[in-house]
């Protein structure tokens, strides 16, 4: 059976295939042909695009630029999405966007070979925040925090001038559930990545399409897929971070209780204010018993 037909059976519900969009060809021509690995891309598709429809993401024209460090999950991200688009599930434009970020001995060439190679949109931006980053941190300091920023600003600017509406980022269930518990455990405060979110300018919206994805499944999907991973040395050769902490307090819940991931990430979409203690969510003082007259 050939590609065309092949990929035609598994088109999540019939949608229409795209025969514009020739980047699938290029990256999955040598994926697996298991059924293991079938299932898998499918649950990770089907995943996304509940995600996308769920919080009314995607507007018919719109250009997205999706940021691709070089990991596991942004791999698995252009991916997922270059596939919604060529199965007609997803009618905006896609730039992938890789920013430079001066780390020394950064593999300068993979990115853009890869891209290149499987014909997919992309700009390559340098930016030096690495010198800035180790400038202003103290020694022993964590990164993250300082990295982020600088980033995410220099991606809302190259979004601007793309002409992109959206920068789409590769955070998953894990990311989602370790933010929220750093906030809980050391910000007094309940909140985590939501899927979409409005920048302070208002002019840049931000998306999390994997938000419902679990990142061992990514693994094994960028296994399959043989991207080729680049190792974040900034912020992953550093011990001790907080989420490193929370990432194996999760897994250790897991472990011991199976399924808890997925029903605590169920959790942040089924808030009940008036059983938490928030005054600002829930008027308290209002709540009155009614009398015997009423």
């Amino acid at each position: 059976m050939n590609i065309q037909s092949t990929v035609e059976q598994s088109s999540l519900d019939g949608a229409a295939i795209d025969p514009a969009v020739g980047a699938e060809f290029a990256l999955f021509h040598t994926a697996p042909s298991s059924v293991e690995f079938n299932k898998l891309r499918k649950r990770l598709l089907r995943q996304a695009r509940e995600t996308i429809e769920a919080y009314a993401m995607a507007r018919a024209g719109e250009r997205w630029l999706v940021a691709l460090s070089g990991g596991k999950d942004s791999y698995g991200l252009l991916a997922i999405l270059l596939d919604l688009k060529w199965r007609g599930l997803l009618p905006v434009e896609l730039l992938a966007c890789n920013l430079d970020q001066g780390q020394p001995n950064f593999p300068k060439h993979i990115l853009p070979d890869y891209l290149t190679k499987h014909g997919i949109a992309h700009r390559i931006e340098y930016r030096d925040t690495y010198s800035i980053v180790t400038d202003k941190v103290p020694v022993g300091a964590t990164y993250c925090s300082l990295c982020s920023r600088l980033r995410r600003g220099h991606l809302y600017r190259v979004a601007r001038e793309e002409g992109c509406s959206a920068l789409v980022l590769g955070h998953h269930r894990e990311d989602i559930l370790e933010t929220f518990f750093m906030n809980f455990f050391h910000g007094g405060r309940l909140a985590a990545m939501p899927p979409k979110l409005l920048n302070d300018e208002g002019d840049v919206m931000v998306l999390r399409p994997l938000a419902h994805c679990a990142e061992a499944d990514l693994a094994k999907f960028a296994d399959a897929m043989r991207f080729p991973i680049i190792p974040c040395d900034l912020c992953g050769s550093q011990e001790g971070l907080q989420r490193n902490v929370m990432k194996s307090m999760l897994d250790d819940i897991e472990k011991r209780m199976p399924g808890r991931k997925d029903s605590m990430i169920r959790a942040l979409a089924n808030v009940r204010p008036s059983h938490l203690l928030d005054t600002g969510l829930f008027d308290f003082a209002g709540l009155a018993a009614a009398s015997p007259e009423d």
